[in-house]
């Protein structure tokens, strides 16, 4: 059996990373067998490789070996590129067609992107995997066929089957093995091997002298991050090769060709919204004009015991926390001054309600204040049921988060006899 050296050779791998030659030795071990062979990895880490050897050292090696990107053919068209249509089977279909899977017959199918399936298509593909059959699209014949799949995808297959993406029984049938291929900015010291490696082929290509990096770029180079992976190296050595005169390259003149760099600073996301936060825009609102009428009634208690207290000083003293609620701490004036005069009590009368004065320019306040919306009512109770949930029943927990005191949230419980 060859060595994942000499095997890395015939194929054109190169790196000594730890990860890469894991990948290449399991490829090799299951190469023999017939079982599926799933193969994962971020877009442009050369995942197209392992299927190649796979087949190259299979009993299979002299049979066909297709390979299909799933992602680049049309929904409608998919199912009758893989499985084959009968004459007439749809517009357009002028002559029966063998599809992938009857061609490869005794060979090997790699199926890239298998994650862009639709979700028919799969079901077809399960059965393929069972049992070796399948039917063209327009007939009733079931036909059998001898074929290797290895697939490939650069998807989270998990998140796929958790939003209904991907049938779970068919990722456990096709990762019977899998096989791991680790982005580029896991294999830094294979950065600089395969970017030399590029720049002497395309100097051969383009006859012209190789480009060289200094320690600075050849730093530089080492700690970019690789969202392309192999296929983006491979193209900046291109676009290096062809623009630059200078063919001594420093880190200045590199990051011109390093898209985004510097600019990604971290940042932490959170994924999932604590349950207490009031996300959404509408409870915000409601919780707003939850405030609001909970300081309105506060003002109507206070403005009330001021008319029918004799001593404002009293008044001031038994309701020192409710005016600090209501108007916070001012140390160089007091909401409520020390001294009120007559005159300034006059303002605070009214009407009484069986007398109202009818040339009262302010008469319709008394309407205002029994006033109230079923929705906003109905608001209420769902912010006040949602707390006390959050907070497992404890009132005083609830009461801070709605902004009120506990007293007045009992008083609410009551209201609503929850």
């Amino acid at each position: 059996m060859e060595s994942i050296q000499a095997i890395k050779q015939r194929f054109g791998i190169l790196g000594n990373d730890q990860k890469l030659n894991r990948a290449v030795e399991k490829a090799m071990q299951v190469a023999p067998t017939d079982i599926s062979v799933l193969v994962t990895g971020e877009s442009g880490v050369g995942k197209e490789s392992i299927p190649k050897i796979i087949h190259a050292l299979s009993h299979r090696k002299h049979g066909k070996y297709i390979a299909v990107n799933c992602g680049a053919i049309p929904e409608g068209t998919i199912d009758s590129e893989l499985f084959g249509h009968e004459k007439g089977a749809f517009t357009g279909a002028s002559q029966t067609r063998s599809g992938y899977f009857e061609v490869a017959d005794g060979g090997t199918i790699f199926l890239d992107e298998v994650g862009e399936l639709p979700l028919t298509t799969q079901v077809r593909l399960l059965r393929v995997l069972e049992n070796g059959e399948f039917i063209k699209v327009g007939s009733s014949k079931v036909q059998k066929t001898n074929v290797r799949i290895v697939a490939a995808t650069n998807l989270n297959m998990s998140e796929a089957i958790k939003k209904e993406k991907f049938r779970e029984d068919l990722y456990y049938r096709l990762s019977t093995v899998e096989i791991y291929l680790p982005p580029l900015r896991e294999r830094k010291d294979d950065i600089h091997l395969l970017f030399r490696k590029f720049a002497s082929d395309f100097a051969l290509k383009y006859k012209m002298p190789t480009i060289r990096l200094d320690d600075d770029a050849i730093s530089l180079l080492q700690k970019y991050r690789w969202n392309g992976n192999v296929r983006q190296l491979r193209n900046l050595a291109e676009q290096i090769s062809v623009l630059e005169q200078e063919r001594s390259i420093d880190a200045a003149k590199l990051k011109e060709y390093l898209p985004g760099y510097g600019s990604n600073l971290p940042a932490i996301i959170e994924e999932k919204k604590k349950e207490s936060d009031f996300s959404n825009e509408r409870e915000i609102l409601y919780k707003v004009l939850f405030d609001m009428k909970n300081d309105l009634n506060d003002l109507k208690k206070l403005t009330l015991e001021l008319m029918e207290n004799e001593s404002h000083t009293n008044v001031k003293e038994e309701n020192e926390s409710l005016i600090k609620k209501i108007y916070g701490n001012n140390d160089e004036e007091d909401v409520i001054p020390e001294e009120i005069t007559d005159e300034q009590l006059e303002v605070l009368q009214i009407p009484q309600q069986n007398q109202p004065d009818k040339q009262d320019k302010y008469y319709f306040a008394e309407e205002i204040e029994e006033e109230e919306t079923l929705s906003l009512q109905d608001k209420e109770l769902e912010l006040i049921k949602k707390s006390l949930e959050r907070h497992n029943g404890k009132r005083k927990a609830a009461a801070e988060e709605l902004g009120i005191s506990e007293r007045t949230l009992y008083r609410k419980i009551k209201q609503y006899d929850l």
